[in-house]
């Protein structure tokens, strides 16, 4: 594969024929997990398109000039011209392949499918998920010189990843942005060793066989599994939800509270994390209102007392909200009284959800370990769960209390456990 300059772009790029264009950049986790799956596609897809490779500091201008402001970003190209979307950040195997294949015809696609072949992988443990706690179990067994791999269908960090401020994990005397704190973690868990195979696509998952299938084209056996695929929020499943997610609703604020400068935004939910991110969101909106279901907050009184203190937001309590609607640029929420049962109108430029969240238990396939109540996997207090050689470890383990501290907790009984065991 060709690495290219910005004074190599009209040769290589506007006059190559058909090419996708890889803008990277050092120090990029996104561009570190793309690396392997671009080159996989260069020998499956190079007889018919031209991969490259430009680095992206090296050729601000030309990334300017091309409207990439991130890394890694793909451009694809047919004969000078640029053609598809072009794809950024956490980039799936699946989907650039689907780009390629648009690029060529069904018969040239069957070609190359026909001549993909599937792998076989093995190790002694397969960690499935990388937020603390899979880190943290990676870092153990990668110091125990035991062969690991861990998988994510994200990037490293899990919801710690997206959380804006951590200021209760141990050892640092300042609030983290938790996307720091994730970064330290995986860098600190690939200097063990272990492998990552992160930003794929999880086709299958046998627990009673212990084996994983990613990209509909790799099979990871291992001797043990870890699951430590967390949890997601939760969703209101309320009329316009749906339809309005990622355009006007958010469930992420370290995401998209910076595309609410000088605006104002609705807040639902009344817990720690509802709470907290209100916080954060102030930072750019200049009004919030939190609907919250309770006559009070249940949030820690230290978040509490911040945010009466701050001027910008308001809460109407023991309210509920029952539909979601677009007028023009503006979001719609119908908020029922509970105490009157009066439907308001509260119109605003965004809405922000945080109402707590669920276990992610279907990606584990049909054979599941034994279950809580709301979700959770039961384990003992070495974190097996009641399938031989499967651990659990995280939020989405049956406990009282989910935090960064206890996760991590987890990763490591579970990881000690796993070495002394082989």
């Amino acid at each position: 594969m060709k690495e290219i300059n910005a004074a190599e772009f009209q040769q290589e790029v506007l006059n190559g024929g058909k090419v996708v264009l890889d803008f990277y950049s050092t120090e990029c986790p996104p561009c570190e997990a793309l690396a392997p799956k671009f080159e996989a596609m260069a020998e499956l897809y190079g007889e018919k398109i031209k991969f490259l490779k430009i680095f992206r500091q090296g050729n601000r201008e030309l990334a300017a000039e091309l409207g990439v402001s991130s890394s890694p970003t793909l451009i694809f190209f047919d004969n000078g011209q640029k053609i598809l979307d072009t794809i950024s950040g956490g980039i799936k195997k699946s989907e650039i392949m689907d780009h390629l294949d648009r690029m060529l015809t069904l018969d040239e696609v069957a070609v190359i499918k026909a001549n993909q072949k599937t792998t076989v992988s093995e190790y002694d443990v397969a960690i499935l998920g990388g937020g603390p706690a899979g880190l943290t179990a990676g870092i153990y067994l990668g110091q125990a010189k035991i062969k690991t791999v861990l998988i994510d269908p994200a990037l490293p960090g899990g919801y710690m990843g997206i959380t804006h401020q951590v200021s209760n994990y141990p050892g640092f005397e300042q609030p983290q942005p938790g996307f720091m704190l994730a970064h330290y973690m995986s860098e600190q868990a690939k200097h063990t060793g272990i492998d990552f195979k992160v930003a794929v696509d999880i086709t299958s998952v046998d627990l009673a066989k212990k084996e994983i299938v990613i990209d509909g084209f790799e099979t990871i056996k291992a001797k043990k599994i870890i699951i430590a695929t967390g949890t997601t929020p939760n969703t209101m499943n309320a009329p316009g939800e749906k339809e309005y997610k990622g355009k006007g609703i958010s469930y992420c604020a370290t995401c998209d509270a910076k595309y609410f400068t000088d605006k104002e935004v609705t807040v639902i939910g009344g817990g720690n994390s509802a709470v907290e991110e209100a916080l954060f969101i102030t930072k750019f909106a200049s009004k919030i209102t939190m609907i919250h279901q309770f006559d009070k907050l249940t949030a820690n009184q230290t978040a509490i007392d911040e945010l009466n203190k701050n001027e910008k937001i308001s809460v109407m309590y023991e309210c509920e909200p029952r539909k979601f609607e677009k007028r023009g640029d503006k979001m719609v929420t119908y908020v029922e009284d509970l105490k009157t049962k009066e439907l308001k109108e509260l119109v605003n430029d965004g809405v922000f959800v945080f109402i707590g969240f669920k276990s992610n238990i279907s990606v584990l396939g049909d054979t599941l370990p034994e279950l809580d109540g709301w979700g959770y996997i039961k384990t003992n207090e070495d974190r097996q769960t009641n399938i031989p050689d499967v651990f659990a470890v995280g939020d989405i383990v049956s406990k009282k209390y989910r935090q960064i501290t206890t996760a991590v907790a987890d990763g490591t009984i579970a990881a000690i456990t796993i070495s002394k065991e082989l």
